[in-house]
This record gives C-alpha cells, structure tokens and sequence, in this order.
C-alpha cells in the first residue's frame, strides 16, 4: 500500500493549491492541514469540497501567520519555536520547563483543526517533523492509537550508526503507541537519488509513505505526469484513514 501525502495544506496559498491540483488529478492520496496560518481557512473550505483525507501538521517551529491568531497562543508557540531553533540538536533535547508550552500548542492545533474540518484529523505528522521532539514524546500529548507520522526510513549505508540507530528507537516506541507505516521516504529525496522503484517495490508488500510538497516544480512535474502512471499502476494506493 502506498500513501502519497502532500504536507503544508492550509499553509500558503502555493502549496495548498498545488496540492489541491494534484488531488484532483488522483495523484495524492492525503494531505496534512496547517491551521492558524495564512491559508488555512480557505484550506479547510476546499478540502470539504474536494472530499480530501486530512491531516494535521503540527507547527512548533515556524510562527502562526493567521492574523487573527490568539495572542496567548502565538507567546507559548514563541517559546517552543525559540527553543527548537536554538541549535541543530535541539529536538533530541527534552526541555521540561517547555512541557505546558508544547501541550498547549499541541492541544490549541487540535482544537482548531476540529474547528476548521468539522471532525478530527486522520493523521498526525509535524512541520519539519517536530512532532518527533523530544518534548512531545516524552510529554506524550498525542493520544494513544492515533496515526502518527513515523521517521524517515534510510537504504544501508545511509545515515551513520548513531542516527540510524536513535531513529529505530524511536520507531519502535511510536509502534507500541500509535499506528505507523512500515516505511516512510521523501518525494524530493528518492526524485534526486532516483530511488522512486525502489519505494515502489516495498510499497507492493508493505505500508508506506511517501511525502510530496507540491508546490516545488519537480515535485509537481512527477506527480501529474506519465512517470507518476507508471510507477504506481501496479499499486494499492490508499490514504492514511486506511493505515
């Protein structure tokens, strides 16, 4: 099975367009909705027309660009954002004193997202996958059962021992708590590597992601061409209400 999700829904006006395209055609499978950003109202609009399975993509680290965003929220998303972008480990790094922080951005998104849509989100996944933090893993604010974006998955050779090896760890805690792909991989990176037969392959036996951001030109070239028919004719392509 093989679910092809357009992240960043609701966030701008490029990307939920494109991603909007691409749904029509039949060429996503899923998308993942920013809410309190610039385009999510009209993002939730389109998405109740067009039938699209959704998504929430947890922002902690990019500032909520809605205008009408709640100050109290924009102060608490001020301190996760400050935190996460403070160095380049800084997601592996717990931070109790942010635990209120991030459980009240994580459950205001929620809420919103509830709001926007009209039902709950079919699945979870994180901006930059800060979902995987070590501040919401450890303060375990996704509830159980719910379907969460795991980590990238790598081919041998790829990523160092250390890397690969925290990852698993984290992989197999998700597991324990919440329903998971069996791999998940990047449009833009199997496009550059051209690795796409590869995912296709493991896609014919197992559950798997595969990432897409619209609105970059590859992206969307691969997505509505003759490559895209080809490479998936031979799969069960399904969106992630079905995992």
């Amino acid at each position: 099975m093989l679910i092809i999700n357009a992240d960043d829904w609701g966030g701008w006006k490029q990307a939920t367009d494109a991603a909007h395209v691409c749904h029509s055609k039949g060429r996503i499978t899923s998308v993942s909705a920013m809410v309190f950003m610039e385009d999510s109202e009209r993002g939730a609009e389109l998405a109740k027309g067009s039938g699209v399975d959704v998504g929430l993509h947890l922002n902690f680290n990019q500032r909520f660009t809605q205008l009408t965003c709640p100050q109290r929220l924009l102060e608490h998303q001020d301190r996760t954002r400050r935190f996460l972008r403070s160095g380049r480990y800084a997601q592996l790094i717990y931070n109790p004193l942010l635990r209120n922080d991030f459980e009240y951005v994580y459950r205001a998104q929620a809420e919103e997202f509830v709001r926007l849509y009209s039902r709950r989100s079919s699945h979870i996944d994180g901006h930059q996958h800060m979902h995987l933090c070590a501040n919401m893993l450890v303060g375990g604010h996704v509830p159980r059962g719910e379907k969460v974006r795991r980590n990238f998955s790598f081919w041998p050779g790829e990523k160092g021992l250390f890397n690969r090896s925290y990852r698993r760890l984290i992989d197999r805690w998700l597991a324990r708590r919440y329903t998971i792909t069996d791999y998940f991989f990047s449009l833009a990176q199997c496009l550059k590597a051209q690795r796409l037969d590869r995912v296709v392959g493991l896609a014919k036996a197992a559950k798997v992601e595969l990432m897409a951001h619209p609105e970059k030109a590859d992206e969307f070239e691969w997505l509505t061409g003759g490559a895209y028919l080809r490479a998936t004719q031979e799969l069960l392509l399904a969106p992630y209400s079905a995992l």
